[in-house]
C-alpha cells in the first residue's frame, strides 16, 4: 500500500488531535498541555524521547532497522570502525498566537486571547501522524529519524533553544538533512505544496524607538520639546529612506506597528514610542539597515534638539533552502500527489521563520502547504495570523505522508551514497 493510503487511515485520529490542540492553544516556550498531547501521541511507539530543559520541547528519535552489517557494528573498515548511521530531521512548531479567535468553527479556541492562527496545530498533528507511519515502517528505514516538536516559533526563537540542547545530534550523529512544513490559509489553492530553492523567507528584525522631549502645554509648543512631531517625521523618513537608499530589486519592508504618545489632547508629552518590524531578503540589505536606521533616527532627533533611544533587535535570519534538498522534496511531492499539486515560487515570502536556524546548520528545505478550504478563493481568504484564518483538516493526512516519505526516501539515498 502507498504511504498516502496508510496516512488516510490515520485521518480521523489526526483531526481529533488537531481539534484538541486548537481548542487549547498555548503561547511561547512553555506549552505543558501541548507537550503532554504530543507525548500521548507517541506513547507505545519505539521512539527515544528527550524533553527540553529550558522549554517544553519534545525530541523523538526512531532507530531504523534496514541497515547493513557495517551499520550494525558487525563489519566496518577493518580497524573496528563502523559507518555512521545516516539521520534526517523533521520539524513541527507547536505554539499559538495572542489572537482572539473569530472563525466561529465548532472547535474554536477556549483560551481567551489565544488562537492557533498560524496553523501550528496542524503541523504538530501531521508530524505526530508521520511518527506513527514511520514507526510502522521502521524496518524499512536506512537510518534514523529525529522528530523536532518545537515551542516558541512565534517570536520566542524556540529553535535556538533546541539547537543549544543538541537536537541536530540527538541520533548520536549530526542529521544530514532537515525538513520543515508550514500550512497557509490563503495564497494557493487547496492542497498545493509550495517550494523555493535559495532565499524562501525574509529575515526579520525589530525596531524599538523612544523619542525623549520635554512636556508642556499644547497651546505653547515653543516652550516644550514636542516628541510627537519628531516621531511622526521619523515614521515618514524611514519609508523614504527605504525607497531612496535600497535597491528595489533587493526589497526591504519596514512597517510601523506601534506609534504611541500622550494622554490628553492639550498636553505635549515627554516621550513618544515607535515599534516596527523590518524584513530583508539579503544579508547585505540586513546589515545596511542595521547601520542606516539608527543613523537616520539620531540625525532627526539632533535636528530637533531631542534625545532618542534606538534598539535594533536582530530576530530571525533568512530562511535559505538547499537546491538539492528542495529538488528532493519536489520529487517526493510529485511522486505522491502528482505535478499539479506542486508550485515552485518565483519570489520569496516576506514572512520569517526560526527554522532558518536549522537550515543554517544542515542542508534542508521548507515546504508550504495550502490549507485553504476546498473551493475557496485563496486570494481573498484571511491570511495566517488573522483572527478569521481557517485551515482545512483535509490536508492533515497528506502532510503526514509527505513528512514520512521525505524521511524514508532521503535515508535510502544517504545510505546508498555512503
Amino acid at each position: 500500500m502507498p504511504i498516502t493510503h496508510d496516512a488516510k487511515e490515520l485521518q480521523d485520529d489526526l483531526i481529533r488531535l488537531r481539534h484538541d490542540l486548537h481548542r487549547q492553544p498555548e503561547i511561547g516556550l512553555h506549552l505543558p498541555r501541548t507537550q503532554e498531547r504530543v507525548l500521548q501521541a507517541l506513547d507505545g511507539l519505539p521512539y527515544e524521547i528527550t524533553l527540553g530543559k529550558e522549554t517544553t520541547s519534545v525530541t523523538a528519535v526512531l532507530r531504523g532497522g534496514h541497515l547493513g552489517a557495517d551499520d550494525q557494528g558487525e563489519g566496518g573498515d577493518g580497524a573496528g570502525n563502523s559507518k555512521a548511521r545516516p539521520a534526517v530531521l523533521l520539524r513541527a512548531d507547536m505554539d499559538g498566537l495572542p489572537v482572539q479567535e473569530k472563525t466561529g468553527v465548532d472547535f474554536t479556541s477556549q483560551a481567551d486571547g489565544a488562537m492557533h492562527a498560524c496553523g501550528h496545530d496542524l503541523h504538530t498533528s501531521m508530524l505526530a501522524g508521520a511518527a506513527t507511519l514511520l514507526a510502522e515502517k521502521r524496518h524499512q528505514l536506512s537510518g534514523d529519524v529525529v522528530l523536532m516538536f518545537q515551542p516558541g516559533e512565534e517570536g520566542f526563537d524556540g529553535a535556538s533553544y533546541m539547537l543549544r540542547e543538541g537536537v541536530l545530534d540527538a541520533a548520536g550523529t549530526r542529521v544530514q538533512a532537515a525538513y520543515g512544513m508550514h500550512v497557509f490559509s490563503s495564497l494557493e489553492p487547496h492542497g498545493t505544496f509550495c517550494t523555493k530553492p535559495g532565499v524562501m523567507l525574509s529575515a526579520s528584525d525589530g525596531l524599538e524607538v523612544t523619542v525623549l522631549g520635554a512636556g508642556g502645554h499644547g497651546s505653547a509648543p515653543h516652550s516644550a520639546k514636542d516628541p510627537v512631531t519628531v516621531a511622526a517625521e521619523m515614521v515618514t523618513a524611514l519609508q523614504v529612506m527605504v525607497t531612496r537608499q535600497f535597491n528595489m530589486f533587493d526589497p526591504v519592508v519596514l512597517s510601523v506597528g506601534v506609534l504611541h504618545a500622550g494622554t490628553k489632547r492639550n498636553v505635549i508629552p515627554e516621550s513618544a514610542r515607535i515599534e516596527a518590524t523590518i524584513r530583508t531578503f539579503s544579508e547585505a540589505s540586513r546589515l545596511k539597515m542595521m547601520d542606516a536606521v539608527p543613523r537616520l533616527l539620531k540625525g532627526i532627533a539632533a535636528a530637533h534638539g531631542v534625545e532618542v533611544a534606538v534598539d535594533y533587535l536582530q530576530e530571525y535570519p533568512l530562511t535559505i533552502t538547499s537546491e538539492d534538498e528542495t529538488t528532493t522534496a519536489e520529487k517526493v511531492i510529485t511522486e505522491l500527489f502528482g505535478e499539479r499539486r506542486l508550485s515552485r515560487w518565483a519570489t520569496p515570502l516576506s514572512g520569517s521563520e526560526d527554522f532558518s536556524r536549522v537550515l543554517a546548520e544542515v542542508p534542508g528545505t521548507f515546504v508550504g502547504l495550502s490549507a485553504v478550504a476546498p473551493g475557496a478563493d485563496p486570494a481573498t481568504s484571511p491570511f495566517n495570523h488573522s483572527p478569521y484564518a481557517t485551515f482545512d483538516d483535509g490536508v492533515l493526512a497528506d502532510g503526514a505522508a509527505l513528512y514520512a516519505e521525505l524521511a524514508i526516501s532521503r535515508l535510502a539515498a544517504l545510505s546508498a551514497a555512503s
